[in-house]
């Protein structure tokens, strides 16, 4: 189990590469587009290098660590030693299904084929495999290098075996393993997507700004970052995708996302990534309240 194939070199993509490949792993980068996998690589030297300013690494360490890992556009040449492959494609259903159709095909039956999906339903993701005993979620924390939590999610029929290498894995990563259980949101985003929502909802009905939300978070309830920044930190897409798979899930009201964060979505205002959210990220790397939207 030292070669490990991760999928999708966005920004969980690659943060799980970058852990695995410090710690010694042979990883395989794996991804459809140069663009993706150079922006990938880039973004890992980069924030290796912070941790060289910062003492938590050696340049050798650095080096090391870069030098483990190598990059692909070829799925099936990626892949072809990996016991483990980590998929971290975009949170849509169709695309991890497609994605589990095709390895289920080329990996060895022993491979273990987990998921970094922070909703949708493992069980559902292993049914288009052939080997519904060796997938399991794996829901890595952003950012991965730094965030100490893994959930792990059991789908109906991964087994024993599957769980211990996979717990065991994630505890060489120096990361703390959490078994959950396979329903919509598992437990981290259950929680904390209808907060999110609801700090929406208290901005839409225009109970207080976005500063004063999140200051009143942060404050108040200790969080070491505000509701409304972090969903721009997580993406506004990504969020809404989340509440509409626990809304599908559940048929629960409570998980239908507020309106405003329907049409930010729809307006290409994702947050960091693409420069505003419910902050402005264009001018410089301190989040200012976008007043164009929010005045």
């Amino acid at each position: 189990m030292k070669n490990i194939a991760v999928i999708g070199a966005g920004t969980m993509g690659n943060g799980i590469a970058h852990t695995f490949a410090q710690f010694g792993f042979k990883v395989q980068l794996i991804d459809i587009s140069e663009k993706a996998l150079a922006k990938g690589l880039a973004t890992i030297e980069r924030n290796l290098d912070r941790m060289v300013d910062k003492g938590t690494v050696t340049e050798e360490e650095k080096q090391q660590t870069l030098g483990n890992i190598h990059s692909h556009t070829d799925m099936k040449k990626g892949i072809e030693h990996a016991g483990l492959v980590v998929e971290a494609a975009t949170e849509n259903l169709e695309l991890k299904l497609d994605i589990f159709r095709k390895l289920d095909e080329i990996c060895p039956e022993d491979t273990i084929l987990a998921t970094n999906t922070s909703s949708i339903s493992i069980t559902k993701i292993a049914s288009v495999t052939g080997r519904a005993e060796k997938v399991i979620g794996m829901h890595f924390m952003n950012p991965v290098p730094i965030m100490k939590l893994v959930e792990i999610i059991r789908g109906y029929s991964t087994s024993d075996e599957t769980t211990q290498v996979v717990t065991e894995l994630s505890e060489k990563l120096r990361k703390t393993p959490v078994e959950v259980n396979d329903y919509p949101g598992f437990v981290a985003n259950r929680i904390l997507m209808p907060m999110i929502n609801e700090s929406i909802e208290t901005l839409y009905n225009g109970v207080a700004g976005v500063k004063e939300i999140d200051t009143v978070m942060k404050l108040g309830m200790a969080h070491p970052m505000g509701p409304l920044q972090l969903a721009d930190f997580i993406g506004l897409d990504v969020c809404l995708s989340i509440l509409n798979v626990m809304y599908d899930g559940f048929r629960n009201p409570k998980y239908a996302p507020c309106p405003l964060l329907v049409n930010m979505v729809a307006a290409g205002k994702l947050g960091v990534k693409s420069g505003e959210g419910f902050y402005d990220y264009s001018e410089s790397k301190k989040a200012e309240k976008v007043a164009k939207i929010f005045a």
